[in-house]
């Protein structure tokens, strides 16, 4: 049975998927949630986090699944997984983008949100006095990632939320065909969406190209307000590449 490993977005951290990971497993499917560097026990100073260690981490946790998973990205995740499937595309059967980036060859992530006028999310980024890291204006967070979600998920979202370092999104990604370009892509496409417009979305699945887009109507974390939902869209998607 296929692994759904689940990579989280920016700002968050593994407890975000706690909804959806019992839904999987109330359907009787496998899934790991990972912890990128700079979260939980992890004590990587800020500054010194880059794309590359959050590649790394990922990389860890599928040596210790002995098959081909199914890779989720949420949100930032998205670049995160697109590099993982770069360096080991044996290790994948499929990619998932959920409302995620999905940025080409030689992009990044400020390439891409630079021209999303629609996105309630640039405007309230917080960024450090050294300009090593970012956080959100929590009076922002419920509109931005949490619109469809009751007060009391989001108060818990919120509580969770940490640091990101802004390395991560002015690296270029480096990609081919011949590896990330191998592995089935969907894009999980969630017309709500206030952190990463639905135009967005749109361009971008236009500009990279998947072999299918989902839409579902969420907000930008439909891992907490729809998990039931989305846990049925994954079993789908695992069905398909046994």
């Amino acid at each position: 049975m296929t692994t759904i490993v689940l990579i989280h977005g920016a700002w968050h951290g593994k407890r975000c998927w706690e909804p959806l990971q019992a839904a999987l497993e109330a359907a009787g499917a496998e899934s790991i949630a990972v912890d990128l560097p700079g979260r939980g026990d992890d004590t990587t100073p800020l500054a010194d986090l880059t794309l590359d260690l959050y590649v790394d981490c990922v990389l860890a946790a599928l040596a210790d699944v002995h098959e081909p998973v199914l890779l989720v990205g949420h949100s930032q995740g998205g670049v995160t997984i697109s590099q993982v499937a770069e360096r080991a595309p044996d290790e994948i059967s499929g990619l998932v983008y959920l409302t995620a980036l999905l940025v080409g060859d030689g992009r990044s992530i400020v390439d891409v949100l630079s021209s999303d006028p629609d996105s309630q999310l640039v405007a309230n980024v917080v960024l450090s006095d050294d300009f090593t890291y970012s956080t959100i204006d929590p009076a922002a967070a419920t509109e931005v990632f949490y619109a469809d979600c009751d007060v009391t998920t989001v108060r818990a979202a919120i509580d969770q939320l940490v640091p990101e370092p802004l390395a991560i999104s002015s690296t270029p990604l480096q990609l081919s065909d011949e590896r990330w370009g191998s592995i089935p892509r969907t894009y999980v496409m969630c017309t709500e969406d206030q952190a990463i417009s639905p135009a967005a979305q749109r361009t971008m699945i236009d500009d990279v190209g998947v072999d299918q887009v989902i839409e579902m109507a969420a907000s930008h974390s439909p891992f907490l307000s729809q998990p039931d939902e989305l846990a049925a869209i994954l079993l789908e998607l695992r069905g398909r590449i046994r």
